[in-house]
């Protein structure tokens, strides 16, 4: 059985945004807590005992308080149900949470060596002695299975891949860690597997554009968490809220001719789930258009806390 909690579904900045007076912020703060919503991350296992983060969002110690699965062990005085991290990219809204994790218990971050060449480079992330965490590199169109804290096997097999998107923002113009000279790995998305029932799904928090390739992986998926960053690519300038476009920052939009809702459709996937969801965002609106056509394509924006069973 393959359990999956999102701890967050919201882009950086959550919602609302701590500087932000945007219509989904107000709503927010003022009249509807149910738009609240943490950065983006989820939780995995496959025995409910030992769980999997995919990435570690910088609210994750008020995830984890939030998620009673992942609450230390009755009366263990130093205990974490958290075995591991698996980084999809080295943003910020990725890898931040990791520094909540510094008082002491083991785990493994799983990382492609472009996004631990970032950790290692940036000594703040020394505060995670690599005696205790250990650092594990994998690599795209390479399946591998996460290791419980005694060494065994997890029972969970996950295959990485490469998708179109950016280097972390803020490495724009500058050396990259590694020395590497391109961007093959800075972005991935994710096959996650039960190996026991066969039970699969996807998870990609970032990608600018659908490729045929892409199609064809996720055509007839039981369920498909997607980037849905913005609901239009000129989103934020047109708000007034930015000078970015999603396509700058790596995100397709959800709307639009190539956008993810059309890209997607007719594929057969069961369930679609978008998630980093920006504030700037309309369609995190219940009653707005933008949500009204979201779901009548057959695609979800889950609040945080919710958990789903394969």
């Amino acid at each position: 059985m393959l359990r999956v909690v999102v701890l967050g579904a919201a882009a950086g900045g959550g919602v609302p945004q701590w500087n932000c007076g945007c219509p989904v912020c107000r709503a927010a703060r003022i009249e509807h807590s149910e738009l609240r919503s943490t950065q983006t991350s989820i939780a995995i296992s496959a025995d409910g005992a030992h769980w999997f983060l995919v990435n570690a969002s910088p609210d994750l110690r008020q995830q984890v308080i939030a998620s009673p699965q992942l609450h230390p062990r009755e009366g263990s005085l130093r205990h974490s149900p958290i075995a591991g991290v698996i980084l999809t990219n080295g943003e910020v809204d990725a890898v931040a949470g990791l520094l909540s994790m510094r008082e002491g218990s083991p785990f493994i971050i799983y990382g492609h060596p472009n996004v631990l060449a970032i950790l290692k480079a940036n000594t703040i992330f020394n505060v995670l002695g690599e005696g205790n965490v250990k650092r594990q590199p994998i690599e795209a169109d390479q399946a591998f299975e996460p290791k419980l804290p005694d060494g065994s096997e997890s029972g969970i097999e996950i295959l990485p891949f490469a998708v179109t998107g950016k280097v972390a923002w803020y490495l724009r113009d500058k050396a990259q860690p590694g020395g590497r000279g391109d961007e093959v790995g800075d972005t991935l998305g994710l096959r996650i597997r039960d190996k026991t029932s066969d039970k699969y799904f996807y998870f990609l928090a970032a990608c600018a554009v659908v490729s045929d390739e892409l199609k064809s992986r996720l055509a007839g998926a039981p369920l498909v968490f997607f980037d849905g960053t913005v609901w239009r690519d000129d989103e934020m300038i047109a708000s007034g809220l930015g000078s970015k476009t999603g396509q700058s920052m790596g995100h397709i939009a959800m709307s639009g001719k190539n956008g993810a809702i059309e890209s997607l459709a007719g594929l057969g996937i069961e369930r679609k789930i978008f998630l980093h969801v920006n504030n700037s965002n309309p369609a995190l609106l219940s009653g707005s258009q933008e949500r009204a056509t979201l779901e009548r394509a057959g695609w979800q924006i889950p609040r945080d806390g919710t958990e789903i069973v394969l």
